[in-house]
């Protein structure tokens, strides 16, 4: 009877087989080494690949500069009604964006209250705020309240303010000055070193050496 002797797989490989198993097996010790390095490669390449986080920036504080730049101009603006309000002509003009605020040369400007009653400002240089409701006048700065007759029939002298430094709220129709100044009414004159007027009161307050000249009154 004849008997086959069984023979395992790897008796029956090759020499060749043999060798090819061996490397596997070795690779296969190595692999989870080398999967760990291409994965630390592909981290630090996507690292470098990837952008810096812009760092914050801080928000500039606006400049005091000026974006409007007018010469030789003139600007007026009217009341809801249409009744003129201010005219301001000027030598050159530069408006400030971050406050609204304009300086003007050689400026002059003319204005009228509720009452209709007219008043002038000019000097070497105007500052005005975004509303034009402050005026601060410098050098040769001179202040007009001109004559007139009100709805009341009561008549208004002709006012006249003169000093280095004026300051005029609009509004609430005051001339106020912090330096020497010189008040004109009729032919009478006052000197002060500092000086508070209200129109609605009629009033002025004088401080500091205070010298008045006060014209005769003639006889009728």
């Amino acid at each position: 009877m004849t008997t086959a002797a069984l023979r395992s797989p790897a008796a029956t490989a090759t020499p060749r087989s043999r060798q090819w198993r061996v490397y596997l097996e070795r690779l296969s010790i190595y692999a989870p080494v080398v999967l760990m390095a291409l994965l630390a490669l592909g981290s630090y390449w996507l690292l470098r690949a990837t952008p810096p986080t812009p760092a914050p920036t801080p928000d500039r504080p606006e400049v005091h500069d000026a974006s409007d730049v007018m010469r030789r101009f003139s600007v007026r603006t009217y009341g809801p009604g249409g009744q003129l309000k201010t005219e301001v002509f000027g030598e050159e003009a530069r408006r400030y964006p971050d406050d609204g605020s304009m300086e003007i040369d050689q400026a002059r400007i003319r204005s009228f209250n509720a009452d209709g009653v007219p008043m002038t400002a000019q000097a070497r240089h105007i500052w005005t705020n975004a509303g034009q409701e402050e005026y601060v006048l410098k050098g040769d700065a001179v202040v007009v309240r001109e004559a007139a007759t009100l709805p009341s029939g009561q008549r208004l002298e002709r006012l006249e303010f003169r000093g280095d430094h004026l300051h005029v709220f609009v509004k609430d129709e005051r001339v106020v000055s912090r330096q020497p100044v010189l008040l004109i009414r009729g032919h009478n004159q006052v000197r002060a070193q500092r000086m508070a007027w209200s129109e609605t009161e009629r009033v002025a307050h004088l401080e500091g050496q205070v010298r008045a000249t006060l014209a005769a009154r003639q006889r009728p």
